[in-house]
C-alpha cells in the first residue's frame, strides 16, 4: 500500500502505520501539499490542475495512477481537499470537500464527500472514510 497526499500532508499514511499488519502491508508515502510538488512530483500534468483545480477527483485520480511510478504497490491510495478555506473553494466546493481515489490492482474506488469541523477534524473524517471504503472494497475480493 502506497499513499499520495496532499490535504491530509502524510496523516493518512501515518495512520495506516499504526496498524498491527503495517510492517508488511505499507511501503510508503508522499505528502504533495503544494500543487506544484504534485507536478514536479508526481507528475501531474500542470494541465490538468488548471482545468480541474488541485482540489478535485480529477486531479487525485492522476496522483493515484502516478504514485506506481515511484511506489509500485497493489492498492495506491490519493487525497486532496480542502481542509481550511481559501484554495479552489467555491459554493460547489466549500471547506469540508475531500476527495479520495484509491487504485486496487488499478481498480479505480473513489469518493468525494463534504465533511464538517475544524481542519483536524475533517482530516480524521477523511481517515475513516478511507479506511472504511478501503476494507468495504477488499472484503469483497
Amino acid at each position: 500500500m502506497a499513499f499520495a497526499e496532499s490535504a491530509t500532508a502524510g496523516w493518512l499514511c501515518s495512520e495506516f502505520a499504526l496498524s498491527e499488519v503495517s510492517g508488511k502491508v505499507l511501503k510508503g508515502g508522499l505528502a504533495c501539499y503544494d500543487a506544484d510538488l504534485k507536478v514536479s512530483i508526481l507528475k501531474v500534468p500542470q494541465e490538468l490542475i488548471d482545468q480541474f483545480t488541485p482540489e478535485s477527483l480529477e486531479v487525485t485520480r492522476e496522483m493515484a495512477r502516478r504514485l506506481d511510478g515511484l511506489i509500485p504497490a497493489d492498492i495506491r491510495v490519493a487525497v486532496t481537499g480542502l481542509t481550511t478555506p481559501g484554495g479552489s473553494e467555491t459554493a460547489e466546493k466549500p471547506v469540508g470537500t475531500m476527495f479520495v481515489v484509491a487504485l486496487i490492482r488499478d481498480k479505480e474506488v473513489s469518493f468525494r464527500k463534504v465533511f464538517k469541523g475544524s481542519c483536524e477534524e475533517i482530516i480524521h473524517q477523511t481517515i475513516e472514510a478511507t479506511a472504511k471504503m478501503l476494507t468495504a472494497e477488499l472484503l469483497k475480493h
